[in-house]
């Protein structure tokens, strides 16, 4: 490894792809900060095209925080 680079765990995309998959499949949903959060993913949404372009059924439904500011909110339809 270079001086001055770092690696931490579960950072790479792929990782960070099959985790929020397996956290949406769960029946949660997530806004970019819980991504942030939960799975250190700074581009929610880079994860959730590439988990689109896959084929997976990924919805966006857009929300208001308390501060009055929108975000989206990603989650996958139960099929029930």
């Amino acid at each position: 490894m270079k001086k001055g680079t770092t690696t931490a765990p579960f950072n790479d995309k792929d990782s960070q792809n099959k985790r929020i998959l397996a956290y949406l499949l769960s029946g949660k949903s997530l806004t970019p900060l819980e991504g942030l959060h939960l799975f250190n993913c700074f581009s929610l949404a880079q994860r959730v095209f590439d988990l689109r372009s896959k084929g997976v059924p990924i919805h966006t439904e857009m929300v208001c925080l308390q501060s009055k500011k929108r975000v989206a909110r990603y989650f996958i339809e139960s099929i029930s």
